[in-house]
């Protein structure tokens, strides 16, 4: 097996590509992750070079590993400025880095694509010591694993990487048939707030529309994405995403978007755009121009939960952080990264450091599952935790 380097997606052919990745989880998609770079969203310029990593064996890919040079810790959503801030205070380099991650989405997943019934563990560790020879050879000073799957979790633990956990807030269907049946198994206090909060949306002469990828109009995306912008700069900031990211993605994979549009008054006045995969609603981006009562909540998760149990999708993965999420029945998760730091001193220093963070997060967890409003007959926090799909 060989291990071989490209810089760009158009570099491989798609269907070589997506035959490893599939199409369950949509963010690994050939056509994704070729729209951030062919947007602009993705580029030396914004600080995210593509360095993906190809095994091929006799012209056989048999693996795909994707990986981005990284000049800044923007757009990853696990936190490690204070390390660079330690590396600087030692007059020493944390960037460039190497990421294995989706850029700009906290979403768990598969992140080695291979060939099934292929050796799992000895393709990470071919790629580990390249990844660590290259490193020796460079200015790389570490390579980082974000939101991987479980499975792939165990075999980087494994080969010694520090696992790093954190916690998010997720939706899981238990085969409910419907909202007003989902809301039964919640405390009469949450269940009249939800019900309040719906109600307040309408109350609001705001009504709500779910469109399908393939049938969002060209001026519903232009509104969308006004809607996105301002979610930034209303945080003195600029979006990550161009324009030129939605129109590709809405041409190359609509059928895996969802659309949610508030309207008022004929007005498009907020929106919220999801990614569908086979068995899970990824949530992902939203904005509006004035702040309406209650319709957060409604189009970012109420119209999410909908969907997902009309469609018979078994989780709702909301995105990063959000507190307000767990009385509206969403459950903490712990979610993992790896990390392999070159230089032993910090290597030490930072497995020291994640080994003492993990119980914090533990506990974290534990006590944000207490706040969770099921009945007592229904308490999900004394069931297993999901894993990621």
């Amino acid at each position: 097996m060989e291990v071989k380097q490209i810089h760009s997606l158009i570099q491989i052919n798609a269907d070589d590509w997506n035959r490893l990745a599939g199409l369950d989880y949509p963010f690994l998609r050939h056509e994704f992750l070729l729209a951030l770079e062919q947007s602009g969203s993705v580029c030396a310029k914004t600080g995210w070079q593509a360095r993906h990593l190809l095994v091929e064996a006799q012209g056989d890919i048999l693996a795909i590993l994707p990986l981005y040079e990284k000049l800044h810790s923007w757009g990853e959503y696990v936190f490690d400025q204070a390390w660079a801030d330690a590396y600087r205070q030692h007059a020493l380099d944390y960037y460039p880095k190497w990421l294995t991650a989706i850029p700009f989405t906290p979403c768990q997943g598969p992140r080695l694509l291979a060939k099934p019934g292929t050796d799992m563990t000895a393709l990470m560790q071919l790629l580990l010591d390249f990844i660590q020879k290259s490193a020796a050879e460079t200015a790389i000073s570490s390579w980082h694993c974000l939101f991987p799957a479980q499975p792939q979790l165990a075999d980087l633990q494994a080969m010694g990487l520090s696992i790093r956990s954190g916690v998010q807030f997720q939706w899981f269907n238990r085969d409910y048939r419907d909202f007003a049946d989902y809301l039964q198994t919640l405390s009469a206090g949450k269940r009249k707030m939800i019900k309040r909060e719906r109600r307040r949306v309408l109350e609001q002469g705001i009504e709500m529309l779910r469109v399908p990828g393939p049938e969002i109009s060209e001026p519903q995306w232009q509104a969308f994405y006004r809607f996105y912008s301002l979610t930034y700069l209303k945080r003195h900031s600029q979006p990550y995403l161009t324009p030129a990211f939605f129109q590709q993605v809405a041409a190359s994979m609509p059928e895996q978007c969802l659309l949610i549009l508030a309207v008022k008054d004929q007005t498009y006045v907020g929106a919220a755009l999801s990614f569908i995969g086979t068995d899970c609603l990824y949530g992902r981006y939203w904005g509006c121009y004035e702040e309406y009562n209650a319709l957060h909540f409604e189009a970012c998760y109420y119209q999410g939960l909908d969907y997902c149990i009309e469609h018979g999708l078994q989780r709702f993965d909301s995105g990063a952080q959000g507190e307000h999420k767990i009385s509206r029945g969403f459950e903490p998760i712990t979610t993992y990264s790896a990390h392999w730091i070159k230089d032993p001193r910090f290597a030490e220093a930072i497995a020291d450091f994640v080994e003492r963070e993990q119980v914090g997060v533990h506990q974290y967890r534990q006590a944000a599952a207490n706040y969770l409003p099921f009945k007592q007959d229904n308490q999900q926090q004394d069931k297993p935790e999901p894993g990621p799909v």
